[in-house]
């Protein structure tokens, strides 16, 4: 593979988008490789670098299935039980806690 094109932002010839801009327009690179690239110069750290997708090339977004909405919704709950207490907080618990808020910070529930 030879070396990429490279445009600056926001001056990509028609005919390239990236992963996000195929996904909006109901597309996906469907296993093709990054046909460009953008660059955005910074000051301090290395350039901002998007990669660009032939849309000619891009295929129409799979549709969810019945069988990943039950997976994803199994997720989403698997996502809601506290480890520690096994209840279900009713919310999404975060990851830097690792547990609901409740267990995470006892003192604060009981001066409440």
């Amino acid at each position: 593979m030879g070396e990429l094109p490279v445009y600056r932002w926001r001056l990509a010839p028609d005919g390239y988008a990236t992963r996000r801009q195929l996904r909006a327009l109901g597309l996906r690179p469907a296993g093709q490789d990054v046909a460009a690239e953008l660059r955005r110069p910074r000051k301090r750290r290395g350039p901002l670098v998007a990669y660009l997708y032939r849309i000619d090339r891009a295929k129409p977004i799979r549709p969810m299935t019945p069988a990943k909405w039950a997976a994803l919704a199994k997720a989403n709950v698997a996502q809601q039980v506290c480890p520690n207490c096994r209840r279900d907080a009713e919310y999404r618990i975060p990851r830097s806690l690792g547990m609901c808020v409740t267990c995470a910070y006892p003192e604060e529930q009981c001066a409440a």
